[in-house]
């Protein structure tokens, strides 16, 4: 098993191979001319997330800056809006719904490092990962951990670090972010 399917199936892997290196550079590059395209440049921008993402929906915007690891672990359904410096670490998936609205200075983390410091140095890792609802709101600087699944039609406060899954139909703030208020329909 090569170690792109070994990340991909969240088990361990070296990250440091040729193979990952090489679609780390290919996303970096892809990144980098995207965020250097002019503000009115919108179908070159919608070709390079073509080529860039897993999946994207017909209406996407991405503001630059925008980073990502690999791309191709990336799902974005319809009407997908990112603000200002994005950064997706997609070892694992990151998927998200349709609807969804994500503010300025967000992060969404799929790779787990080993907290023993010797297996650490090894760079062996491995990634959970994340799931974004329908028609969501993520408020600015807020990020995502590993494994998380954020519910349908909820919003996550500005600055929230979400480490556990959050269900549909809720507002939840806070470090580590917590449900504080129930949305009714």
């Amino acid at each position: 098993m090569s170690e792109t399917d070994k990340m991909i199936n969240g088990e361990k892997y070296n990250p440091m191979v040729p193979e990952l290196e090489h679609a780390r550079l290919n996303a970096k590059t892809l990144c980098l001319k995207y965020n250097s395209l002019p503000v009115n440049a919108q179908d070159e921008k919608k070709e390079i997330l073509k080529q860039l993402l897993g999946k994207i929906g017909d209406k996407i915007t991405i503001e630059p800056n925008f980073f990502c690891d690999y791309g191709f672990n990336i799902e974005c359904g319809e009407n997908f809006y990112i603000n200002h410096n994005c950064v997706i670490l997609d070892c694992a998936k990151v998927k998200f719904g349709s609807n969804v609205f994500i503010g300025p200075n967000c992060g969404f983390y799929t790779a787990i490092h080993p907290i023993n410091s010797e297996e650490r140095n090894t760079f062996i890792e491995s990634a959970k990962p994340i799931t974004i609802k329908d028609n969501v709101w993520i408020g600015g600087n807020a990020v995502i951990l590993p494994g998380v699944t954020v519910g349908s039609n909820t919003v996550i406060g500005a600055g929230s670090v979400v480490a556990k899954d959050i269900p549909d139909n809720v507002v939840a703030v806070g470090n580590p972010c917590k449900v504080i208020k129930k949305i009714e329909p």
